[in-house]
């Protein structure tokens, strides 16, 4: 069967946020994409399955686990079809755990809705000590005027705020202590970011519960963020905002967004690019 690694997020190779894109041949056990994510090694492996009506159902792996979505493995998996000529141009129905999603295709971006927004929890004071201790900052680390709060647009995460640039490229993370905190929050991570002066925000996407120690660009997570900031008035509906993601890595990506009220409810969606790096013939 086919197999592709694409950098999502990205307009050059080896840039962006590699993800594993499998087109099989037949109908895979989760066992065995389990373990084809585990060979890929990346933070996500998506699965693809075009329906006859059209519409896509795609599963995603990553080497620890399934999870419900994942916002760069489906801009790789589009842009994947798109460039292999299996879609043309348009709008496409995604079929996910999360949620039934619209992605629009033209040329070489891709656009996704994500799940509907929603403000889980606001961390109470007593908390945040503990957060960002793990990371080596201190609570003086964080902007007065924002708190970290649990959002989801799919997948839920801690979005955490940090004053300036300089304190989101200095901080290192302690896994475990990470790790505990996301199992103990039920979310898939936390989100570091900090308010940009060049673009919305620059920010550090952090998934160790998911041996993801840090990802380079993460849709879901800048879906949440964008809904986040639109809450704190910080980004206006119908703007695009721009996310940089992955200095700390040497993969700087660029994640866009836009925020739309549509029937009195906020939908966000998140657009980008993505080029193929490697491909291949899977042998099971």
């Amino acid at each position: 069967m086919e197999a592709y690694v694409m950098d999502a997020f990205s307009a050059n190779v080896f840039g962006g946020n590699q993800a594993g894109v499998v087109l099989p041949d037949r109908e895979l056990t989760a066992g065995e994409m389990q373990q084809i994510a585990a060979e890929f090694k990346h933070s996500e492996t998506a699965f693809i399955r075009q329906e006859t009506d059209g519409s896509v159902t795609l599963r995603y792996f990553t080497p620890a686990g399934e999870v419900d979505l994942c916002g760069h493995a489906t801009i790789a998996s589009f842009a994947l079809l798109r460039q292999t000529d299996r879609i043309d141009d348009g709008t496409f129905t995604a079929h996910t755990r999360a949620a039934q999603l619209q992605i629009r295709v033209s040329g070489d971006t891709v656009w996704m809705d994500m799940a509907p927004p929603q403000l889980l929890r606001v961390l109470e004071e007593r908390n945040w000590a503990e957060l960002y201790e793990a990371y080596g900052l201190k609570e003086a680390d964080r902007p007065e005027e924002l708190v970290p709060k649990i959002v989801s647009t799919g997948l839920a995460d801690i979005m955490m705020p940090v004053r300036d640039h300089d304190t989101l490229m200095r901080a290192v993370q302690n896994e475990r202590a990470v790790t505990e905190l996301s199992r103990r929050y039920d979310v898939t991570g936390v989100h570091m970011f900090c308010v940009g002066d060049t673009c919305t925000a620059y920010c550090s996407n952090y998934a160790p519960l998911y041996d993801i120690p840090e990802e380079c660009a993460t849709g879901t997570s800048n879906g949440a963020l964008t809904y986040y900031l639109w809450l704190e008035q910080l980004v206006k509906e119908g703007e695009e905002n721009v996310f940089v993601q992955g200095e700390h890595m040497n993969r700087p990506s660029e994640i866009r967004s836009r925020l739309l009220v549509e029937e009195g409810a906020p939908k966000v969606l998140i657009g980008g690019r993505a080029v193929m790096s490697m491909a291949c013939d899977l042998k099971i």
